[in-house]
């Protein structure tokens, strides 16, 4: 609170300086009545709208220091570090140029040489490692690792399935959420339709579930995109931006992502990996619980939700019959099984 009083209070200087002398310029600095009014009237301007500016820059640096990471941060101060000692050692010799070239090539070298260490240490830092001591490297390198993060989005966090496998251990690290995804979800639990009343209710569930019986770490991310209007594009960036994968099972996230080269761990994905091979000829046991599209199939559906086309299952329906594996179909929506009934007879 201090600090931001005391940041507004200096742009009010600043600028209140800035308004005096304008107005003294504008007035020849003529110290009679009704100059000294048009002297002091900028000032005063100058020190609100310092004031107000100041608070809006302020606010406007700290979102966006927010949004860049630790070691990327970390890596641009060293650059620019890097860059003042090298300009330093430059000074000197350009300050021997004749004319104006003495006394403004050396500060063209420091804008350059600030420009392409920050540029270069915040995209490259990591390459540059060899070239630092072990703690240095160890700064540089945080975020890189592909498993230290992993970013949930709205559906993986309403899909129960997600705490079930933090429970198992396969996912490790840190499960960031997102401040926008979080607002997503209380916009979800508050909605006037039932069905998404309770999707939304259902997902703060588990991510107060998640935050206190998982042994995985949960951080809430205050990181956001103001500039991208749509929660997918903005889990989008700030997977760029952590360098880390994004947890879902949402069929579109899944294509913009990889698309823009962004690691995806689809919980749909696996939970068909983990599905237990069947193959042709294979017989199961299952209930036929509704009629087919075609003349005398029936339907029916394994554990895990897979379905299972029955040829002559049809006057079967509500029973359970043996059938024989005729084809297995994988398709983008999942895994369907076609099989023949068995006549026990």
């Amino acid at each position: 609170m201090f600090s931001a009083l005391f940041i507004r209070i200096i742009g009010a200087i600043v600028l209140g300086i800035a308004g005096w002398r304008l107005g003294e310029i504008a007035n020849n600095q003529n110290w009679t009545a009704e100059s000294i009014l048009w002297i002091v009237l900028p000032a005063v301007v100058g020190a609100g709208l310092g004031f107000w500016l100041a608070a809006y820059v302020q606010n406007w640096f700290r979102r966006k220091v927010r949004q860049i990471p630790g070691h990327v941060l970390f890596a641009a101060f060293l650059g620019v570090a890097v860059a003042l000692v090298a300009s330093a050692i430059l000074a000197l010799p350009l300050s021997l140029l004749p004319g104006i070239w003495g006394a403004v090539a050396p500060a063209i070298i420091a804008v350059v040489l600030v420009y392409f260490g920050v540029f270069t240490m915040a995209q490259h830092g990591s390459e540059l490692t060899p070239f630092f001591g072990p703690a240095l490297s160890k700064l540089l390198t945080q975020g890189e690792g592909r498993d230290s993060r992993v970013i949930l989005d709205t559906n993986s966090i309403i899909d129960a399935r997600i705490a079930d496998i933090t429970e198992t251990g396969f996912i490790h690290g840190t499960l960031v959420i997102p401040k926008f995804v979080l607002d997503e979800l209380h916009y979800i639990a508050d909605s006037a339709d039932p069905m998404r009343r309770v999707r939304g209710r259902r997902g703060l569930d588990i991510l107060t579930k998640l935050q206190r019986e998982s042994d995985i770490p949960v951080q809430i991310s205050d990181m956001d995109f103001e500039d991208v209007p749509e929660v997918d594009a903005k889990l989008v960036e700030l997977a760029k931006a952590l360098r880390c994968p994004i947890v879902t099972n949402d069929v579109n996230l899944n294509r913009v992502a990889s698309l823009q080269g962004v690691r995806v761990l689809n919980i749909n994905e696996l939970a068909n990996a983990l599905k237990p091979a069947i193959l042709p000829n294979e017989e199961l046991h299952i209930k036929v619980v509704q009629e087919g599209k075609e003349r005398g199939q029936g339907i029916g559906y394994l554990d895990d939700g897979t379905m299972v086309v029955v040829e002559g299952g049809r006057r079967h329906l509500n029973n359970d019959i043996r059938v024989t594996v005729n084809r297995v179909l994988q398709t983008g929506a999942g895994r369907m099984i076609f099989a023949q009934y068995q006549d026990q007879n």
